[in-house]
């Protein structure tokens, strides 16, 4: 195997318009992005608390098993489902889907609800703080809680940091696959 296959974008003939090379790549990389987040969740599930500590210096053990492991597995299904945006699976429905399988999907369809998606991913990723010393981003989450030392913190901040993105990318996938699907006008 040699480099230049590394670089190579995926095949995007199954699509009716070419997909833009940044767009093939980025809907690629976010299962990716999201994977070390995902990853540093799982610990928890067993109770494992990664360093943190609750306000009276005690381990917190506020996640259980099924949580952690569902919000990981959804985490990255969601990932993948992004790809639709790049793909022929998300022009026209993979005919192995009951009642809708074989139909094209109205580009309205997969616009909307990723902008929402990503609308709603870049609040709570990167939202203002919401009052005194709570806010919704995980950048809030990781400066807010206390860890054990200084190690746990950079971990934390290298794990989930790159979270952040996740709703910046939705849109711009959704806006790009937006202008491909959409009818040309004349004029």
């Amino acid at each position: 195997m040699t480099l230049k296959i590394l670089h190579r974008p995926p095949s995007v003939s199954d699509t009716e318009r070419p997909v833009p090379r940044w767009a093939m790549r980025l809907a690629y990389a976010l299962p990716l992005l999201l994977l070390p987040a995902c990853l540093w969740r799982l610990p928890f599930a067993l109770h494992f608390e990664m360093g943190l500590l609750q306000e009276g210096g005690k381990p917190a053990l506020w996640l259980s098993i099924p949580y952690v492991l569902g919000l990981s597995v959804l985490t990255e299904l969601i990932a993948i489902l992004t790809i639709g945006l790049v793909r022929g699976w998300g022009e026209v429905v993979p005919a192995w889907i009951p009642v809708i399988g074989g139909r094209r999907v109205r580009p309205m369809a997969a616009v909307v609800p990723a902008v929402l998606g990503g609308l709603v991913l870049t609040f709570l990723f990167t939202a203002v703080p919401l009052g005194d010393d709570r806010d919704l981003t995980l950048y809030g989450v990781i400066d807010t809680v206390e860890f054990t030392n200084g190690a746990w913190n950079a971990l934390a901040t290298v794990c989930v940091t790159p979270i952040a993105a996740w709703g910046p990318i939705t849109i711009a996938l959704a806006i790009a696959y937006y202008r491909r699907r959409a009818p040309a006008v004349d004029g």
